[in-house]
Formats: C-alpha cells, sequence, structure tokens
C-alpha cells in the first residue's frame, strides 16, 4: 500500500474532517521523527496515517479500537510492524520498537499541538514554538485529553520532551495549510 491508497482508504472510512486532520498530523509527525531517527519514512508515515482508521467504528466500543482497523488491513500485505504499531497505540499489545513508541507518544501531542494553536493569538501552527507548547503542557487543565504520561515515553525512543515537540512542530508546520492551521 503507498501513500495515495492509503490516504483513499481513509477518506471512505473516515467521516469527520477533524478526526482526518488529526490522522494527517499523526502521519507528518511520524515521517518527521523517522526522518530524525534514520528510519524507514513512508512506513512511519503510513502508521501514523492509518493508526485512526477504525475510530469512527469503534468510538462506542473502545474495546476494538486499532483492531478493526489491523482486521481491514490485513489483506493489503502491510508489514507487520505497521499493524503491530497500530494496536499499540491504544495499548492492546504492549510497545516494543521505536515505531510503537512513537506512535504512543505522537497520538496525544498532535492533539496538543493542535489546541495550543488555536489558543495562540495569531491562531496560526507556524508561529507556535516549542515554548508555547511545553508552557501548555505543564498546563494540566489545557487539552486535558492529550496525556502528558503518554507523551513523555517519547523518552523511549530516545528524546527529550523539547526535543520530541520540536520534531512534532517541525512535522505538523510542515502541511499547516491541510490541516487548516
Amino acid at each position: 500500500m503507498n501513500r495515495e491508497e492509503a490516504l483513499d482508504l481513509v477518506k471512505s472510512k473516515v467521516k469527520g474532517k477533524n478526526l482526518v486532520k488529526h490522522m494527517l498530523a499523526v502521519e507528518a509527525i511520524m515521517r518527521r521523527l523517522a526522518q530524525h531517527l534514520n528510519e524507514d519514512v513512508e512506513m512511519w508515515g503510513l502508521t501514523g496515517l492509518l493508526h485512526d482508521l477504525d475510530y469512527d467504528e469503534t468510538v462506542n466500543d473502545f474495546d476494538r479500537h486499532s483492531l478493526l482497523t489491523c482486521e481491514w488491513l490485513k489483506d493489503y500485505n502491510l508489514d507487520e510492524r505497521i499493524l503491530y504499531a497500530i494496536k499499540s497505540h491504544p495499548k492492546k499489545v504492549e510497545p516494543k520498537s521505536k515505531m510503537d513508541w512513537a506512535l504512543f507518544a505522537t497520538d496525544p501531542l498532535s492533539g496538543l499541538i493542535v489546541a495550543a494553536a488555536l489558543m495562540h493569538p495569531s491562531k496560526k501552527l507556524k508561529n507556535v514554538n516549542v515554548e508555547f507548547v511545553l508552557n501548555r503542557f505543564k498546563e494540566k487543565r489545557f487539552a486535558a485529553g492529550a496525556n502528558r504520561e503518554e507523551i513523555k515515553t517519547c523518552e523511549n525512543i530516545g528524546l527529550s520532551l523539547e526535543e520530541f515537540i520540536r520534531l512534532a512542530l517541525d512535522g505538523m508546520q510542515e502541511i499547516d495549510e491541510e490541516l487548516g492551521l
């Protein structure tokens, strides 16, 4: 499966434009992390893009979240590491690889960054910097759904919180127009 096929699948399965934007943001971050860590950029990108493919179907049955995605993807001959990482982001399986941990930490960070951009005076992602996001990170009630402990697992891929946020911002800022930010 290439990116174009994955994006077509996302558009056919995911109804909400904000969820599609979230998946694009996670893809952008994963691609930037892979680049930085000298990993497979395409594989990491596909993992990020597809990670919430079943969310609309499993929102009221979280026990099935990610498992349904993997069922849908089994006929696409994807690398097993992609499927494992997808299952690890909601902790259906324990994250093991760098890619697993990257997705696990990236998923909540993308939401924190979007929320930070929306409360920035300019409302533009391009104007958001690491310090601004770190300050929002420290505010426990800000974007309370963005699990700070999960974000801090970036240490499992050898990145400090500050460096992780910088790389995530880099990735998302590259597609700011696509994200509407």
